[in-house]
Formats: C-alpha cells, structure tokens, sequence
C-alpha cells in the first residue's frame, strides 16, 4: 500500500477484524499493550477498541515522554526559568504540564521570558539572535527525539555558541519496559511496540523480551490497519506458542535502526546512573545525560540545579494508568477535578497522554450517549 486512504479502508479493515475474531480464542483473556502514545491516540481515534472481541484487551503503557516525567524535574527546569538572564525554551505539550509551583505558561504569565519552539534548533537560533541572554532548551522525549537534540548540540559546539545550553530529560524505552514486566501487579500476554522510537533503534534491542519473558513483540505503524494487523500478528504467535519480535511497519523501521542518529546519540549523551520515573520510581540505565565533552552546553552543568522530589497529588492515579494496572477513566479524578481545560496531571496534558485519548474521543462519546 501507498496511500494513507489504503490504510483506512472499511472493506479491509472488515475482513482483519474478521480474522482476529478467528485467532481470539473465546475462552482466553488477551493482555495487549501498546507502548507508545501515538498508538493510544490512534486507538480512540479510529475506535479500534469496538471493533476487537471483548476478550483482547488493550493496555495503555507509559509511552508518553511528557507523562513519565516527574514533577520535581519540571520544577528543576522552571527554578532555571526564573533567571533574569535566561530565555526558557520548550515543545508546546510542555507549556501545561504542572509542576509544584505550576506550569511554564503560569511562570510566563507571571513574568519569565518562556517560549515555545518546534524543535530545538529552533532555540538555537533564538540564542544566536539574543547573545546578551541564556537560552535552555527543555528537551524531552524518548530515542525520537533525542537524536535532533543531539545534532544541536553537535551544530552549537562547531559555530560556538557559548549562551545555549540543553537541560536533558530524554528517556529510553527499553528499561521502561522491563520495569513493568518486573511490576508484580502487572499482567501482559504481547507487546504492540512502539513505532516512532524503533525507527531510530530498530528492532534488535526488544529481542529479549521475546527470548527472556516469553513475550511476543509486534512494532506496529499508526494507522488502523496497521495497528489491526499487528493484533492479528500477536494472535498468530500466541496461537502458535512462538515468542519473536516482528516489523509490521518495515515501510518505516530498519530493523537495526537509523545508524546515523545512533552514532550522534553515542557522541552526545552517556546514560544516567538513576533518573526517576513518574508511576515507576526510579530505574537505572533509562535516561540520557549530556556527556561532558558537550559539559558547556549542559544545563545542569553550568547552572545550580535544585534537585526537587515532589510526590504526585494524592488524588491523582497517573503511576496506576502509567503502568497499565488502571484505565484512564479508573482514576479518581477523571473527568471530575482533572479534564483537559484543568489538568492535574500530566496525561490529561499531553498530546500523547492515554487519559487526554481517552476523554477526546471515549469519554466525550460517553457523555454525549447518556440522555439529558
């Protein structure tokens, strides 16, 4: 196929839906998790949930960089903000994400020099053309977007721009994943791995999920027969008692992934000791700090960085949605305290957050449904 309306096509999708209901054996209760946001989103959007057997579940894991980030780092980067001399530079998804002492649209508003930018060479350019200021560039995000994180860092030490620097909070999903494997409350039959990631680190690092636990992993695209075919993917390996890492989107992924971001990844950033999760605590190995090759660019280098730890509203059940143990609508706040207009936690925020997913299209669809 070539075209995104191949994708969509009602008769295909008619004929897949189809074929997992032959695959699902109705006496067996399937546990699929689908790893990246961009995938809970395409779930509730095309209403892929409907069309699956009641006995395949779907469960949200914590792909969303935004949502896993605890509020302590935000807070680290907004006690940055607050410098006279320094112009504070973000992706938009992070403009309303709360921190203790509240968002980076909240510190705009009272004042501080905050900004959004599409890209990081976008702040780049901001500190070339402000050289009497600081410019720090918030980075987050998983494999995807670190790479261009790191070919910014690489483009600012070759032209010496010496008022740009990056506060990392770039992740790695590997050893998220293998920390809710290790959760004892967590059940999973098969992967639906994620997409944007993989076509940086290819296929190969998700092997020993599929050699070790026993668990089938499909890297799936984002459209609805990509992500159907992964199921029926899954449900053939699981039929057949096989455990494999398959590429439903090899129109995109490299099964060794992208070389060239690799490489730059490997120059830039060294991986962190510890770095904290929200919802899954601490876990080694699962971030990426700026090396210190590239230390004059480094945020936490050249700044006193307060290092706050600020535990979760109490109310809030983001670490429960987070590891997949609760649904978003599960959660005490739900649609009640915590909506899209006021959120209280991240993944009511963001673009890829399963509780903004599901109150966009399952929740509202609910609301509209009950009679006045």
């Amino acid at each position: 196929m070539r075209f995104v309306d191949e994708f969509r096509d009602a008769a295909t999708i008619r004929r897949t839906c189809e074929e997992i209901r032959r695959l699902a054996d109705p006496a067996r209760h399937y546990r699929l998790m689908e790893v990246c946001g961009g995938h809970t989103h395409a779930i509730y959007r095309f209403g892929l949930r409907d069309l699956l057997p009641p006995n395949i579940e779907l469960i949200h894991g914590p792909g969303c960089p935004v949502c896993v980030l605890p509020m302590g780092r935000i807070d680290d980067g907004l006690a940055l903000a607050d410098r006279p001399d320094v112009i504070f530079t973000a992706f938009g998804d992070m403009m309303r994400v709360p921190g203790a002492h509240g968002t980076p649209l909240e510190h705009k508003a009272r004042g501080k020099d905050v900004r959004i930018v599409y890209s990081p060479t976008d702040a780049l350019a901001l500190a070339q053309r402000h050289p009497d200021r600081h410019v720090l560039f918030f980075a987050i995000g998983f494999e995807t977007t670190a790479p261009s994180t790191a070919l910014v860092l690489q483009r600012a030490r070759a032209e010496g721009v010496g008022n740009f620097s990056v506060f990392s909070n770039h992740v790695t999903i590997i050893p998220a994943i293998r920390a809710i494997l290790d959760s004892p409350d967590m059940r999973i039959d098969a992967f639906i791995g994620p997409g944007h990631v993989s076509t940086v680190i290819g296929c190969r690092p998700y092997e020993w999920i599929a050699r070790d636990e026993g668990k089938p992993v499909v890297i799936s695209g984002f459209e609805p027969l990509d992500m159907l075919q992964s199921v029926v993917m899954l449900l053939h390996q699981l039929r057949e008692g096989r455990a494999e890492v398959e590429n439903q989107y090899k129109r995109v992924v490299p099964w060794d992934g992208n070389r060239a971001a690799l490489t730059a990844l490997a120059e830039v950033f060294e991986l962190r000791p510890f770095f904290e999760w929200r919802g899954l605590g601490f876990i080694s190995q699962s971030a990426l700090a700026v090396r210190a090759t590239y230390g004059a660019w480094d945020a936490e280098r050249r700044f006193e960085v307060p290092g706050v730890r600020v535990t979760d509203p109490r109310a809030a059940q983001c670490g429960e949605v987070l590891k997949g143990v609760l649904k978003p609508h599960q959660c005490r706040l739900f649609g009640k305290e915590c909506t899209p207009e006021r959120p209280v936690g991240a993944l009511m925020v963001s673009s890829e957050g399963s509780c903004a997913a599901y109150h966009s299209y399952e929740y509202r669809k609910t609301v509209a449904a009950t009679p006045a």
